[in-house]
């Protein structure tokens, strides 16, 4: 069964019902390999808490030493890493190949009151959690003055 209408009549768009992202596919050269375009862009959360950033993202199928975890420009978090093809043996047939591979490289910016020298990272059962702790905010002092007259 198909989606797309087979007409006669002009119609500008009926290419976008094939594949909308059509025209975004040579724009992102490493989505357009089919080797990578699942894992391209590893899926991430952050979540602020009182006392730290926490990143976690999950990546199965990916060792620890696959993936490296940095601090540039003094404060951009970067997360990347690869995850690389299975070895395939001549007499191997393949029916399907649905888990992705390839590389992937997330980027994001600090807020002020991270303290990236002191940033853990920790990867337990395929899932990547880094901890940013937050510096103290440091309430401003009030100094009560006196009104006279």
């Amino acid at each position: 069964m198909s989606l797309v209408r087979q007409s006669n009549v002009f119609n500008p768009f009926a290419d976008l019902w094939v594949d909308p992202f059509k025209a975004f596919r040579s724009v992102i050269p490493a989505a357009s390999d089919s080797d990578t375009a699942a894992f391209v862009n590893a899926q991430m959360d952050w979540k602020e808490t009182p006392e730290a950033h926490v990143f976690k993202a999950d990546l199965p199928g990916v060792k620890k030493e696959e993936v490296k975890v940095e601090v540039e420009d003094g404060n951009v978090l970067v997360v990347s890493g690869e995850r690389t093809k299975e070895k395939e043996d001549k007499n191997d047939k393949w029916h399907r190949v649905e888990r992705s591979k390839g590389k992937f490289v997330r980027r994001f910016r600090l807020p002020e009151n991270a303290k990236v020298e002191e940033v853990k990272a920790g990867m337990e059962n395929g899932v990547l959690t880094i901890t940013v702790p937050k510096a103290e905010v440091k309430k401003p002092q009030v100094k009560a003055i006196e009104i006279s007259g």
